[in-house]
């Protein structure tokens, strides 16, 4: 038995420490490591696919960590085992990430159902790493039958994450008129359920006021999923109320999707476009590790930056190296 075969056996076992070394070799960029990889993925693929999956993101500040660890808590107290994949923005300048979410989970990460996983977002956009489509599959293999994926900020370029789960949930805080401008439209629209957190003490009236103008906004937008009107609820995740509801609204939601087959027309199509954006990112990364193209790419850079030649000639240039093309203009 391989190393690899052996290191499926143990994940399909529920071996955390397992799955914890599945992950890091699937984030991996050595060339060997991604061979293992995949050899991993496509052994494990088949016994996956059977979970909630529930993408959150919210606006700073909203509580996404404490709203986590209160509702996972809730999750677990129903029998489910649960996965959070927690992605911290990581640095332009450094590329470093602080990873904090698994502190601000504690009594979460403790529990024996639960396993979390905090990730760098690196310099993918959307709010996720490249890889985490596949540590989720990697937690469903491991019998994980609950995933959250929690998503950096809240704004356009962080609508990934709706494109790799089945619910998504999006956390606001109490505030009106300027704070609903400032939400994006396209994030509004892809919402499959809108909670305002921080409903307690002082913030009860404002946090229900937030709601009546959320629903009033959403009633112009049109939903993503037929037969579903967006709830929007509030909630207090440090005092637990309304957590109850929104697990509730997740569960079913997730048999609206499973009994009228928009669940596996959803997963099927996010599938496809993920096949084509891993071949988007593997075409970039031969294009840029290929002998003749490194040659060209500073004097093509220095040209583009001086203006004297145009950036779409230059790209042109480039794939012409790459494909060794002769049809494709100088």
């Amino acid at each position: 038995m391989t190393d690899t075969e052996q290191l499926a056996e143990q994940l399909l076992a529920g071996n955390r420490r397992a799955l914890a070394r599945a992950i890091t070799l699937v984030e991996s960029t050595r060339p060997e490591h991604r061979v293992q990889a995949n050899a991993l993925l496509e052994r494990l693929t088949p016994h996956a696919g059977n979970s909630i999956r529930i993408g959150i993101s919210g606006v700073p500040g909203a509580g996404k960590s404490t709203f986590i660890e209160a509702a996972g808590l809730h999750i677990l107290e129903q029998g489910h085992k649960l996965a959070v994949l927690a992605v911290d923005p990581s640095s332009a300048l450094s590329g470093g990430s602080i990873l904090g979410d698994k502190t601000r989970m504690e009594e979460l990460s403790r529990a024996r159902d639960a396993f979390i996983r905090p990730s760098p977002a690196g310099r993918t956009l959307g709010g996720v790493t490249r890889r985490t489509r596949e540590t989720l599959l990697l937690c469903e293999a491991a019998g994980f039958d609950v995933v959250i994926v929690e998503t950096v900020g809240v704004g356009q370029s962080e609508t990934a994450v709706a494109d790799m789960t089945d619910m998504f949930l999006l956390l606001l805080l109490p505030g009106g008129g300027d704070d609903l401008q400032g939400i994006k439209r396209g994030i509004m629209e892809l919402a499959d359920l809108v909670l305002v957190n921080k409903a307690d003490g002082d913030l009860v009236a404002t946090a229900n006021h937030s709601a009546s103008d959320y629903i009033h906004a959403l009633k112009l937008l049109h939903p993503r999923t037929r037969d579903w009107r967006v709830p929007v609820k509030t909630c207090s995740a440090l005092e637990g109320r309304g957590i109850a509801e929104a697990w509730q609204t997740v569960c079913r939601f997730h048999e609206l999707l499973t009994a009228s087959g928009e669940l596996a027309r959803r997963r099927a199509q996010q599938a496809k476009a993920w096949m084509w954006s891993e071949t988007a990112e593997n075409l970039l990364g031969a294009l840029r590790a290929d002998a003749r193209v490194a040659r060209l790419i500073p004097q093509l850079e220095q040209a583009v930056i001086a203006g004297t030649l145009p950036p779409t000639l230059a790209a042109a240039q480039l794939l012409r190296a790459f494909l060794r093309d002769e049809r494709l203009p100088e």
